[in-house]
């Protein structure tokens, strides 16, 4: 039975990715909704039948009252004993059923599937945003938002038919009940449901905003703290321990502040409920009273209009707290459309066709990119590259080294110009067709939280077992890692690495990323320093490899030590953001320019990049 409503609606159920979904609530939890129609309308049939049969089983507890008057003990059971087993067959059989498809519809079927279609389509949409946009937030922030915004959404839906849809047919059915003893019954609960809706619509106007507050909150705390975890190396080698500390307080105390705000409101509203509801109890029994003592209406009247009372007072504060909590979840949702509903800025375009690399020749035409700043970055930058040949890429630190290999990985979009790569402009093809194309070795070797083995198939996830252990034996890495055991046990290749390769030393993680680029094999080769975390032995066998990795392949190295790059077939110096200069080593030297410069500053093979920004 459980499988069976939890397999009515598939979260996973193929979908058109939006670039820019609504930023509007009720449109944005609409495109989440639609693989739910028909499970949402049987979820708010049966909650309307359900409180209907509540209403029932209360004016039918009043026809009883009237039944057992003095004098009808003799015919009692003659007169009504099938009533009162189909009566007794209905609550044993029928209303249980019924109990049991509207909760499993809301249990099984929907809060789970729900939160889950959100938080899959979220994430797929975060990760398509631009490392830019990466760039420019907290990761914990982000990750907190994507973690809080599924389960609010579907809290949200389990209110509109566990609270909303059936307290609103329960009230509908109550009137009818009252009305039906006597007309003037309805006047007190049409007055008390005047004030409710007052109280109702004055909490949730104030709730929402102030729900949407503290879940900013919440976000920046854990922003904060993830930060500072991330960080820890540094939190511990400059001993700012307690500062860290007073950082991630300030963010808490933010938050302290604006949930006691929140909290005020669910004060008031409890307070002003339990008047409300003394008022509701007093006038409609009151009422009923002087009606039957005036022999207007029955005693049943009386003992339904006392138990719909009683058990209005009891479900309204439920309903109060339901329809608020509902609000305090679309609060936190409008707080997530922060990042979930941002539009995607990089996009292919919509004729975009897979890269067809050739040879690999690569043409950079009037490239410039400045972070949107005006200054800084690449300036006008004109190059070309052949196909196969070997480059090494010079200039001081800020110069756009690594302006200009994001821009060639398509990063960002350039602000004017292009790239080329065999005559395609990369803003034409498809992104990952693009960087599939390229493989690329950085000096921060960041790592995923895996084992080893996961982290050099991230090359190739389809090569085979040797062919891993192939690339890791080119890296000079297979020895190591066999020697590797994480804290659980795992051992070699099975090991976990930590997050960013943490558990490893920089040397080791940049051969589990030199292998993790051998697997791949693309046509062109990105080295970003690929050879500073190692020592000059490793390094020594490593330029071997690199050199057979290099065959055939167009090669941009950069690098600060000079000796790595000595033998490319062309060193170009940039510098604020263009080619200054451009030939080979023995050229270079023999022109007596900035090249030179660093080649004689260089001590142990590293140049002065950093005296000039």
């Amino acid at each position: 039975m459980f499988r069976f409503f939890e397999n009515l609606v598939d979260p996973y159920v193929d979908y058109p990715q939006d670039d820019t979904p609504p930023t509007r609530l009720w449109p944005f939890l609409k495109t989440y909704a639609r693989p739910f129609r028909r499970v949402f309308w049987a979820a708010g049939i049966m909650s309307i039948v359900v409180a209907l049969v509540e209403v029932w089983l209360i004016a039918y507890m009043g026809r009883l009252v009237d039944l057992i008057a003095p004098g009808s003990e003799v015919s009692f059971w003659a007169d009504y004993g099938w009533e009162f087993i189909i009566v007794g067959v209905f609550l044993l059989t029928l209303r249980p059923l019924l109990q049991v498809i509207d909760v499993a519809l809301l249990n099984q079927s929907i809060v789970p599937n729900f939160a889950a279609i959100v938080r899959w389509r979220a994430h797929r949409h975060v990760l398509r945003q631009s490392v830019g946009w990466f760039e420019n937030d907290f990761a914990g922030r982000m990750a907190n938002r994507i973690m809080q915004t599924p389960p609010a959404a579907g809290e949200v839906a389990f209110q509109v038919f566990d609270a909303v849809t059936f307290s609103l047919a329960y009230i509908i059915g109550a009137a009818f009940l009252l009305g039906g003893g006597d007309p003037r019954l309805l006047l007190p609960l049409l007055i008390w449901f005047g004030l409710y809706m007052v109280l109702m619509h004055w909490t949730i106007k104030r709730v929402g905003p102030a729900s949407k507050i503290s879940s900013d909150a919440r976000s920046e705390v854990t922003g904060r703290v993830v930060d500072s975890y991330t960080n820890i190396h540094s939190v511990k080698m400059f001993a700012h321990h307690d500062r860290e500390i007073n950082y991630a307080r300030t963010a808490i105390e933010a938050t302290r502040v604006a949930f006691q705000r929140e909290m005020r409101l669910y004060t008031i509203m409890d307070v002003s409920l339990v008047l409300l509801n003394g008022f509701l109890i007093v006038a409609v029994v009151g009422w009923a009273l002087w009606l039957w003592s005036d022999g207007v209406a029955t005693a049943g009247i009386v003992a339904a209009a006392a138990a719909m009372t009683l058990r209005l007072n009891a479900m309204t504060g439920w309903i109060m707290w339901a329809v608020t909590n509902l609000f305090q979840n679309l609060g936190v949702i409008a707080e997530g459309m922060e990042t979930i509903a941002q539009p995607i800025t990089l996009t292919d375009a919509d004729d975009a066709r897979p890269l067809v690399v050739k040879g690999g020749q690569i043409e950079v035409e009037g490239l410039s990119h400045h972070y949107g700043r005006g200054s800084g970055g690449i300036d006008n930058l004109t190059l070309s590259i052949s196909a196969g040949e070997k480059v090494g890429l010079v200039g001081r630190s800020g110069a756009g080294k690594s302006t200009l290999v994001k821009l060639l990985l398509r990063f960002y979009d350039t602000e004017s110009g292009r790239i080329m790569i065999d005559g395609q402009d990369i803003s034409t093809v498809q992104q990952d067709s693009l960087r599939q194309a390229i493989g690329m070795v950085q000096q921060d070797s960041s790592l995923l939280h895996r084992s080893v083995r996961d982290n050099i198939l991230y090359g190739d996830p389809l090569a085979l077992h040797d062919q891993m252990i192939a690339a890791a034996k080119q890296a000079e890495a297979h020895d190591f890692i066999l020697d590797l055991q994480d804290g659980e046990g795992r051992k070699g290749y099975d090991a976990q690495v930590g997050e960013r390769g943490v558990k490893l030393s920089g040397g080791q993680r940049q051969r589990i990323s030199l292998a993790r680029v051998i697997l791949k094999d693309s046509p062109i080769l990105l080295l970003d320093e690929a050879t500073s975390a190692l020592d000059s032995e490793v390094e020594a066998t490593i330029q071997s490899t690199l050199s057979t990795l290099m065959e055939g392949k167009t090669v941009i190295a950069i690098a600060h030590r000079l000796s790595t790059i000595a033998q490319m077939d062309r060193i170009i110096v940039i510098d604020d953001g263009r080619v200054v200069e451009d030939g080979s080593h023995s050229e270079l030297l023999a022109r007596g320019g900035q090249y030179a410069g660093f080649w004689a500053r260089q001590s142990g093979g590293f140049i002065g990049t950093e005296a000039v920004e």
